[in-house]
């Protein structure tokens, strides 16, 4: 009907299709189709090739057709199972066709920054040690390297409904990171039908990807390159796999559970079992120790032995073929199958063939330690097991149970790492009252009660930014210093291994740094606390060595494809055919969108917080950016802020806003020179303080006079800048609230008041001298920061010629107002301000391209200091420039001694607030395991 009455809006010589049938026709003609497979019901086979005409399974013997409820075969044969194949091939071959992304697939080598630095898969070792053992597939750039995604999903928004959909996606590393990692640019090969999970069958259903992964690699397809208008053989190759952690097993064919949990380990982790929990542990960290370490001999404070083994070597795939050949494929065996990846000529001679992710791994870390701050039921890894454990394995003696002497009732002694009632109030009050910056999606007070004592339905990115901004930040005063130092240095080992940049130099530091803190941690928290997801931690550094930055390597931007995916579900009794129909016209969309031009689609559509309003030759003087609100009388009268008002600014403020535009104007800085040697040789004794305090005071005006004489003289040093710098700024100035400017949103304070995010947090770094007074005659030179707090925005009118965008802000004394703690956070007190701004020497204005973004965050135990924290810019990439081309560098570790003492808080034990025995230990029966037994039944509460 729709095509019908379009079909008449047009000339009649359209060639528009006339039905849904030519449609698909037309789009099929441009590799955009999928293909329905049948399946075995049992996960056995596929039925294609020699089995397409097959219609019982020859391995189960089960009908390939549905049954009715009374096991009856239906009158319409109706597949018990589809498959959708998406080909790969002509999917890829339509990178090349259009020239917008045939041009980014060869980025990786004619765009990339190569200075050694990690910003993209292609800097990595994996990404290199490939094109060393295969240099003719390296000798074409335009050759592509894929990353193999799959997790499942319920597709429908109930989630009492019990469906499992599994889709497989490819992931081309190609492009530049403002594409790689984006939607528009994943490809869907398979789809997994529901409605429970493939499991270790996973391999069936990729036979037909892997067929094509083959063709790929050993002949290649010819395949059109609109960018260079030449044809080519295009080939194309896995690098590495990207899941979470149960789908580590499904890919990898090694079992994810029980004593050999750990992949990168193998054989050689060190696990035990806890008798009365029921479940492994893996207290093995020391072994990532220097040989001569002096914890490597202490039993007291570890699991009770001493460890001198060495790091475990890194299974390659070569070893893991041999590993299934001598301890065999099956149920007592770690390795439950043999991966079809293998059947891949190059994928065992891959450096990195499956990876860790860090999403989850983060999630379950940041659980556990939250679990066992608050002793939240059900989640806490301390309780009468774990204490029962520490009986068992004869450590810890503190810890064990014992009788209260005034209630004479069996109480565990408060562990150094319980909270009291007042200090739980204490941190999720932190949290609660946390107001983040427009950058970060989370809004983590939802999560929080604080009269319950309560933090629950954290997402992974509640928990990202958990341990990377707000825990080291809500525990200071709630905790001993020993522990809250150590859970700090694990929170600051994610926050360095997130970055955009790595450097090799400082993974490698990680990597000793990650070792010790976990040791820290087994000297602090129970045996129950160290499941395989924290033992994974350990390996995260070096994996970010082999395999370049994380955030191309996590499941956080396949997660949110799966919501895509899960909206296209139109057809709730078809779910997986309504998924691939939906993805079809997604994708149908985003073919054609690269063929416009200068139209904005929803695949080419600005940020949010984009720069609209770009101009060429940027300068402080002609500056990007995009003022916030509506403009006037255009569309419809909405209920928003006013872009701009127009003010009279007071001679005080307009001076101050000149001087700085001149004080940072290159072309001034001849006349300031001039005009500094001058107040020198009226007055020699005058301090370098007192110097600068005349010259920031006398120049606007001297400024304006000696220009106005040297163009009488027609002089050559007065340029057409000059001249307008020197008549100065009109009186009437723009006005704005909020203002984004390099990808940066801000707001002023009074914008910002009943709003739940936090945008007037400003950082300006300069280079300057620095007086500790005004006696003070040897300043100091370097980089200061300067932390302050946006209270307006303005915009300097230079008669119309040029216009200046500048910050007025609140800035805090650095010397009175500026510390920094032992945990090496930095703190800042308004109550100290460098100056009021009511000095006509005062300098309160800042250009807005030079302001950075930060945060505050109050804790109430620093009784008026804000702990600073430093905003993460989304889709900002660093591409080496000089400005942004230094990596952060971590905090010196300091390792804390654990004594006996320590394990234990006396002091919070108090009669109202113990921790009563709730069940004796006389009637909980310890369970022995064979060391040979590996537990497959293990819960999935440590995994998700």
């Amino acid at each position: 009907m729709l095509l019908e009455l379009l079909s008449d809006a047009l000339p009649e010589e359209n060639t528009l299709p006339k039905s849904f049938y030519d449609t698909k026709k037309i789009i099929s003609g441009l590799g955009l189709s999928y293909e329905k497979v049948h399946v075995c019901p049992n996960e056995c086979i596929l039925y294609r090739k020699d089995l397409a005409d097959a219609e019982i399974c020859p391995k189960c013997n089960l009908s390939r057709w549905k049954y009715n409820s009374d096991d009856v075969e239906c009158r319409k044969k109706i597949p018990a199972k589809i498959l959708r194949w998406f080909p790969l091939i002509p999917r890829l071959q339509r990178l090349f066709v259009s020239p917008k992304t045939a041009c980014s697939m060869i980025w990786h080598e004619v765009g990339r920054t190569k200075d050694g630095l990690l910003r993209h898969p292609a800097d990595s070792f994996a990404w290199k040690d490939f094109d060393c053992q295969y240099p003719d597939f390296a000798c074409d750039a335009r050759n592509v390297r894929l990353g193999l995604a799959t997790d499942g999903f319920n597709p429908f928004k109930t989630m009492a409904i019990s469906h499992s959909t599994w889709p497989v996606i490819l992931i081309p590393y190609n492009l530049p990171p403002w594409m790689c990692m984006k939607q528009p640019n994943f490809i869907l090969s398979l789809l997994i039908p529901g409605p429970k999970g493939p499991g270790m069958n996973l391999d069936v259903y990729m036979q037909t990807l892997v067929e094509e992964l083959k063709e790929l690699w050993e002949i290649g397809v010819k395949t059109f390159d609109a960018c260079k208008k030449e044809s080519f053989q295009m080939r194309a190759a896995i690098m590495w796999t990207i899941n979470d952690f149960p789908a580590y097993a499904n890919l990898s064919g090694w079992s994810t559970r029980g004593q050999y949990a750990c992949p990168c380990c193998g054989f050689e982790i060190g696990s035990k079992w806890l008798c009365y929990g029921r479940k492994f542990c893996y207290m093995c960290h020391r072994r990532w120790l220097e040989p001569d370490h002096k914890w490597r001999y202490n039993k007291r404070d570890f699991d009770g032995t001493q460890e001198f083994r060495a790091p475990p070597d890194l299974p390659s795939g070569a070893f893991s073929l041999r590993q299934m050949e001598y301890h065999g494929v099956g149920d007592w065996s770690p390795w439950k199958k043999r991966s079809i990846l293998f059947t891949l000529p190059y994928w065992q001679h891959s450096v990195l063939r499956h990876n860790l992710d860090v999403m989850h791994i983060e999630k379950n870390v940041c659980d556990n330690i939250i679990g066992m701050l608050l002793q939240l039921e059900g989640k806490s890894k301390d309780n009468d097991k774990a204490r029962y454990d520490l009986v068992d394995m004869n450590i810890r003696s503190q810890l064990h149970p014992k009788m209260h002497p005034s209630k004479g009732k069996q109480y565990f002694p408060r562990a150094c790492y319980q909270m009291t009632s007042k200090e739980k109030e204490t941190f999720l009050e932190v949290l609660k009252t946390i107001k983040a910056p427009d950058e970060y999606l989370s809004n983590i007070s939802r999560c929080v009660q604080v009269k319950e004592h309560k933090i629950s339905g954290l997402k992974s990115y509640d928990c990202h930014l958990l341990m990377q901004e707000f825990l080291p930040i809500a525990m200071k005063g709630c905790l001993p210093d020993k522990v809250s130092l150590a859970i700090s240095d694990l929170c600051c080992f994610f926050k360095e291994l997130c970055g955009k940049v790595l450097n090799e130099s400082n993974l490698e530091h990680l990597e000793h740094q990650v070792a010790l803190t976990l040791c820290q941690l087994e000297q602090i928290f129970p045996p129950s606390f160290f499941t395989v997801m924290v033992h994974l931690v350990i390996h995260l550094a070096h994996e970010a060595r082999v395999g370049g930055p994380v955030h191309y390597r996590w499941m956080y931007p396949i997660e949110r494809f799966l919501l895509t995916l899960k909206s296209f579900v139109r057809n709730r009794a078809h779910p997986e055919g309504s998924i691939a129909e939906g993805y079809l016209a997604h994708e149908c969309l985003i073919f054609c969108s690269r063929y416009l031009s200068r139209v904005e689609t929803h695949f080419n559509q600005f940020a949010r917080n984009d720069d609209s309003c770009f101009v060429e030759n940027v300068s402080v003087l002609n500056p990007r950016g995009r003022p916030l609100g509506r403009k006037k009388q255009v569309g419809f009268n909405v209920k928003k802020r006013k872009r701009a008002s127009r003010i009279s600014l007071d001679k005080k403020a307009l001076v101050q806003a000149h001087r700085y535009v001149l004080f940072n104007s290159n072309n001034v800085d001849h006349f300031r020179k001039a005009h500094t040697d001058l107040i020198k040789r009226q007055n020699r004794r005058l301090s370098p303080y007192e110097v600068d305090k005349i010259h920031s005071k006398e120049f606007p005006d001297w400024f304006r006079e000696r220009v106005a004489r040297l163009e009488e003289q027609d002089s050559t040093l007065v340029t057409n800048d000059i001249k307008w710098l020197a008549r100065g700024p009109l009186e009437i100035v723009r006005r704005y609230s909020g203002y984004i400017v390099n990808g940066v949103r801000f707001h002023t304070k009074t914008r910002e008041r009943c709003l739940k995010t936090q945008n007037s947090g400003i950082v300006v770094t300069v280079k300057t001298l620095s007086y500790a007074s005004s006696r003070d005659k040897n300043p100091k030179e370097g980089e200061i920061h300067y932390y302050g707090a946006l209270t307006d925005i303005i915009q300097l009118d230079y008669s119309g010629k040029y216009k200046a965008i500048l910050f007025k802000c609140d800035w805090v004394d650095i010397n009175r107002g500026c510390k920094i703690d032992n945990f090496g956070m930095t703190l800042v007190n308004f109550n100290y301000l460098q100056h009021t701004g009511n000095d006509i020497c005062d300098d309160p204005f800042v250009f807005a391209s030079q302001a950075k973004k930060v945060f505050y965050v109050e804790n109430k135990t620093q009784n008026g200091w804000l702990v600073v924290v430093h905003a993460k810019i989304r889709d900002v990439y660093d591409m080496g420039d000089e400005q942004s081309n230094g990596t952060d560098q971590g905090n010196e570790q300091v390792l804390q001694e654990i004594n006996h003492n320590d394990l234990i808080r006396p002091e919070a034990d108090d009669s109202d607030d113990i921790i009563e025995v709730t069940i004796p230990m006389e009637n909980i029966l310890p369970h022995n395991k064979d060391d040979n037994y590996i537990d497959d039944d293990e819960s999935d509460a440590d995994f998700f």
